[in-house]
C-alpha cells in the first residue's frame, strides 16, 4: 500500500482509508474478519463518527479491539463529532470535549490517532473551538486534529487561535463529484464549474500541508448512489472500463487511480465492507493513469476544459 505524508506531521499513513460507517450493518464476526483483511491489505487507517449508528459502528468496533489484543497498535484511528443529528451542529468546548471521551469510551481506546469536527459550528467561538483542539491534543486523548466539510476561510480561522497545526481536511471527492477540481480549470468563467464552493480547498491544503481526505469517491451527487456500472453515466463507464481492460484491472481501481493521480498526495476514504471491493481500491497505486488518461476520465464525467 502506498503510503504518503500525512499533514505536517512526520508519520505517513496509507493512500486509502476505511470509513466505518457500514459496519453497523455487520456481525461481529463479520467486522472481526473485515477490519483484520483490511489490516492485511494495507488499508490500516479507520475512519469514524460518532453520529454512524448512533454509535454503534465504534461500539462494535470497540469490541473487536478488546478481543484483539496488539490490533490497536497496528492501526490508526479517527473519529469526528460536532452534529447534533437533525438539530444542530456544535464546535463549543464543552461538546467536543464530551463527544471525545464518549467516543474513546465507545472505541474502548486511551487515545484517538485523529480527530476532526465534523460540520462547521457558525455560532461556536473560533477561540474557544481551538483552546478545545488544543487541549484534546495535550492531554494525550488526541493525537493530530483536522476538519470535516468546512471552507478554507474557516480552516484559517481556526488555525490563528490554534497552538497545534490541523492535519486533515476531509471532503466529498470523486470523479462525479469535483468541484474542488473545476474551480481550478475553469477559473474566472461564467460557468457553473467555476463557482468557489469552498475556497480554493486544494491548492489550500498544498500550501498549508493539510492532508485531503476523499468521502464518498464513488458518488454522484451528495448522498444518489454510485455512479461506477450505473446506466445513468454511459459515457464515464465506457471510459473507465477501457482503461480498466488496458491496465487489466476494475473500473474501481481506475477511478480510485484518478483521485491518487493528483499532486495533492489525497487520501481516499473507501466506505464498502466489501473485503473484495476494498482490494480493488488498495490496487489503486500501482495504475499509472497518463496525465491523457486522467484529463480524459474528467471529460467523460460531464466536467469541461474551457
Amino acid at each position: 500500500m502506498k503510503q504518503i505524508p500525512f499533514g505536517k506531521t512526520k508519520i505517513t499513513v496509507p493512500a486509502v482509508a476505511v470509513g466505518c460507517m457500514r459496519i453497523a450493518g455487520m456481525t461481529p464476526g463479520e467486522a472481526d474478519h473485515f477490519i483484520k483483511e483490511a489490516v492485511g491489505l494495507g488499508a490500516s487507517f479507520f475512519d469514524h463518527a460518532d453520529i454512524y449508528g448512533g454509535g454503534s459502528c465504534e461500539e462494535l468496533f470497540g469490541n473487536i479491539l478488546k478481543d484483539n489484543p496488539g490490533l490497536r497498535e497496528k492501526i490508526t484511528l479517527q473519529s469526528k463529532a460536532g452534529i447534533v443529528p437533525g438539530v444542530m451542529y456544535d464546535n463549543s468546548a464543552e461538546y467536543l470535549t464530551a463527544s471525545v471521551d464518549a467516543i474513546l469510551k465507545r472505541l474502548k481506546t486511551d487515545y484517538l490517532d485523529v480527530f476532526l469536527i465534523h460540520r462547521p459550528d457558525v455560532l461556536a467561538d473560533p477561540a474557544e473551538t481551538a483552546r478545545a483542539l488544543d487541549a484534546l491534543i495535550d492531554s494525550g486523548k488526541v493525537r493530530y486534529v483536522g476538519v470535516s466539510n468546512h471552507r478554507t476561510s474557516r480552516i484559517a480561522l481556526l488555525s490563528e487561535y490554534m497552538e497545534h497545526d490541523l492535519t486533515v481536511s476531509q471532503m466529498q471527492l470523486g470523479l462525479m463529484h469535483a468541484p474542488m477540481i473545476q474551480e481550478a480549470l475553469e477559473a474566472n468563467m461564467a460557468t457553473d464549474g467555476a463557482a468557489d464552493r469552498d475556497g480554493g480547498m486544494i491548492d489550500y491544503c498544498m500550501q498549508n500541508k493539510l492532508t485531503v481526505q476523499a468521502w464518498s469517491p464513488f458518488q454522484y451527487g451528495r448522498i444518489q448512489g454510485a455512479f461506477l456500472g450505473n446506466p445513468d453515466f454511459p459515457e464515464i463507464n465506457a471510459s473507465i472500463n477501457e482503461l480498466a481492460a488496458n491496465y487489466h484491472t476494475t473500473g474501481t481501481a481506475v477511478a480510485a487511480a484518478w483521485i491518487l493521480r493528483h499532486p495533492a498526495d489525497i487520501q481516499i476514504l473507501a466506505g464498502s465492507t466489501n473485503i473484495d471491493r476494498l482490494r480493488e481500491i488498495c490496487s489503486a497505486d500501482q495504475i499509472p493513469l497518463t496525465k491523457q488518461e486522467w484529463y480524459s476520465l474528467y471529460l467523460a464525467a460531464g466536467h469541461m476544459l474551457p
